[in-house]
């Protein structure tokens, strides 16, 4: 009987080894629905792993739209007493382009340690034909939704401005909820400004002879640096639509179906010219466009050792930033620093208007009579197609006192000297005074005063304030469950401001939303992420006594948090959002 028993403890302790050695087994795995499908056909990946686990990073999923995702799920279960732990996210994908696309491997953090998933590669074949299906809203909204790049000159010369605006129309019969940038032209080969659109405004136009309506994306101002024929990149958006449907709602409405489609302008061409060759002049640095030149002085009499300013300006509208200044030549006599360059630009959408300048400080060392000569400014005015060459007026600077240079010296050595007395100008020898108006200085020290007793007692006083201090600052690094909850409404507090800064940007909103929401029942209901179920905050929430309407109201705000990631919402909808969970969580707080 007793070599039964050791032998049913031997196969017992093994048993509950073996089963922790698997229980303690991390695995982080992907699955997905299918490896080759058509471009208009959906694929489900699932990464799974049997840890609970932190910061969750999905990839990037390049050549794919996300319609879904993520939809986290949680299972636990008993087998023959071995615990079994799931935690999934899901994601529903729909290619964007033929060919062998690759998933990278997603990571998440388990136990302090990294783990990554496997790569995954999906064949990607033409869209797949299905004659009896009635056709999706993706395909009723392709032929009523078109990204056009408009260009103001499609032949510019180098150097000349030309605008390229970015509008969208869109059909009468469906209606956009959103969009979003998925490429940005990057224009190599040109000098780029962009010009803000502060507020979209959509109004009725035409496009290839049909009522449509329009809207201004993007606007932006090109000059090109490089002759010949340059490619503009596309700009490409994904836009959320609504297309009308079949079915009607309760009041007769028009019930819609929701899809997102992808639009680029397309790649446009310009043929940039090359700048005459012909009555080029030398003055000419690289200025086109239509513009006025001057020199100025801010004064033309002063002494030696004083200052004066020369500026070289060139006013009016073309490529302001893109050339050169004419240099201002002196005589070496004077001396000169560096130029101090200014620039009063605005680029609006004809291009760039302002004025730019080269400030001179000039000290002139002696006497005497210098001229500024003359110095000339060319530019190519694209309007008449030829070069104008602008000159500035002579200036003379005369210095009406000051030292003689060698130059008058060695004209003035052949005549016989002259004496000549001392003359003093102004006050150049002053009296040094024999009696002061000295003061007293207080004799009263601070030592032995009231003062200096009372800041010596003063680290005394302050020993007993700082162990209780102390104490309290231990207290509370003990209270383990206290400074949880504190941290998690601190991060509450600061996930609702911040979703308050991101009203009218949907997925940063509602991220922000749903961690505010999250940190909240974990200092309230002192729950963890991996036990956040409907039905487990159902229960929390009851056993405090909450009552059903707040319990609904917070679990609303949850679904639209989730729903936010695959479906267009309105920023009323968002603002709305916000509101209402300000007032469940007070609400909730006044119950707790």
């Amino acid at each position: 009987m007793k070599t039964k028993l050791y032998i049913l403890y031997i196969l017992t302790f093994f048993t509950v080894l073996g089963a922790n050695a698997q229980d303690s087994e991390v695995t982080f795995s992907v699955k997905i629905s299918k490896e080759k499908l058509g471009l208009n056909e959906r694929l489900k990946v699932e990464f799974t792993t049997n840890k609970d686990g932190d910061n969750f990073t999905a990839p990037d999923f390049n050549g794919f739209n996300v319609l879904m995702g993520p939809s986290t799920a949680i299972s636990r279960s008993w087998n023959n007493g071995v615990r079994k732990f799931s935690l999934s996210y899901s994601y529903i994908l729909q290619p964007n382009k033929k060919g062998s696309i690759t998933i990278n491997p997603a990571t998440i953090t388990i136990g302090g340690q990294l783990y990554k998933s496997d790569a995954k590669t999906i064949t990607v074949t033409e869209a797949v034909v299905n004659p009896n299906a009635p056709p999706s809203a993706s395909d009723i909204a392709k032929d009523g939704l078109h990204l056009v790049a408009e260009i103001t000159k499609g032949d510019p010369y180098l150097n000349e401005a030309i605008t390229v605006i970015y509008k969208l129309y869109v059909s009468p019969s469906i209606e956009v909820s959103g969009f979003q940038a998925v490429d940005n032209p990057k224009y190599n080969n040109f000098w780029s400004q962009d010009i803000p659109v502060k507020r979209y405004v959509t109004k009725d136009d035409k496009y290839k002879g049909e009522e449509y309506r329009s809207v201004i994306l993007k606007r932006v101002v090109l000059y090109p640096q490089k002759t010949g024929k340059l490619v503009l990149e596309p700009l490409s958006l994904d836009v959320g639509v609504q297309v009308p449907t079949q079915r009607r709602d309760f009041f007769g409405g028009p019930i819609y179906a929701q899809a997102n489609l992808r639009v680029s302008a397309g790649n446009r061409y310009i043929n940039v010219k090359a700048l005459p060759e012909e009555g080029k002049p030398a003055s000419f640095t690289g200025a086109v466009g239509d513009f006025n030149f001057f020199v100025t002085t801010s004064k033309t009499h002063l002494n030696a050792a004083e200052s004066l300013q020369a500026k070289v300006e060139v006013t009016g509208k073309g490529n302001l930033k893109l050339f050169d200044i004419p240099t201002l030549n002196l005589p070496g006599s004077l001396e000169v620093y560096d130029p101090e360059h200014n620039e009063k630009i605005s680029t609006s959408y004809s291009g760039m208007e302002g004025k730019i300048s080269d400030s001179y400080t000039i000290v002139p060392q002696y006497r005497g009579k210098y001229p500024i000569p003359t110095i000339a400014f060319s530019y190519f005015n694209p309007a008449t197609k030829k070069y104008h060459t602008l000159n500035s007026a002579e200036t003379v600077i005369n210095v009406l006192e000051g030292p003689t240079s060698n130059e008058e010296k060695a004209d003035t050595a052949s005549n016989t000297p002259t004496k000549k007395s001392v003359e003093t100008k102004g006050k150049q020898f002053n009296f040094i005074k024999t009696e002061g108006n000295l003061k007293p200085i207080d004799t009263s020290y601070f030592f032995n005063s009231t003062n200096y007793y009372l800041w010596l007692l003063l680290p005394i006083l302050l020993i007993p304030i700082a162990i209780f201090l102390g104490r309290k600052r231990d207290a509370i690094a003990k209270d383990v469950v206290g400074n949880k909850i504190r941290k998690a409404n601190r991060l509450a507090r600061k996930y609702l401001s911040a979703a308050k800064k991101t009203l009218g940007k949907k997925e940063a909103f509602y991220v922000a939303l749903e961690k505010a929401l999250h940190n909240y029942l974990k200092a309230k209901l002192k729950i963890e992420t991996s036990e956040f179920s409907k039905d487990k905050i159902t229960e929390l929430l009851n056993e405090k006594e909450i009552d059903n309407s707040t319990i609904e109201g917070f679990l609303s705000l949850l679904k639209n948090c989730e729903m936010a990631r695959y479906s267009p919402f309105s920023n009323v909808q968002m603002k709305q959002d916000y509101d209402k969970a300000g007032e469940v969580i007070s609400q909730m707080d006044k119950q707790l």
